[in-house]
């Protein structure tokens, strides 16, 4: 599942993220890898904003990013999260 569909609260693995082909795409995911969005991470979203659950504040280690829904769904998860902080 993507990172934007998972629920609240709920920990996840980052299993891997999407490899779009268009420049801003490409730029897009090298920027969420850069800060820390690799497999194997423990996520979870502990906030989003209305209407429409955007933005999304996702807890990654011990950092919270304020992402946009679309910037989420390059982040393909799996529930739950054997570490997390």
């Amino acid at each position: 599942m993507s990172l934007d569909k998972l629920p609240s609260h709920q920990w996840a693995t980052v299993l891997d993220l999407a490899r779009p082909t268009d420049v801003e795409g490409h730029d897009l995911v090298l920027r969420l890898t850069e800060i820390g969005f690799v497999p194997g991470e423990a996520v979870r979203i502990v906030a989003s904003g209305l209407p429409g659950r955007e933005p999304l504040a996702v807890r990654l280690g011990h950092t919270t990013f304020a992402l946009r829904r679309h910037e989420a769904a390059f982040i393909r998860v799996t529930p739950g999260a054997e570490h997390h902080g």
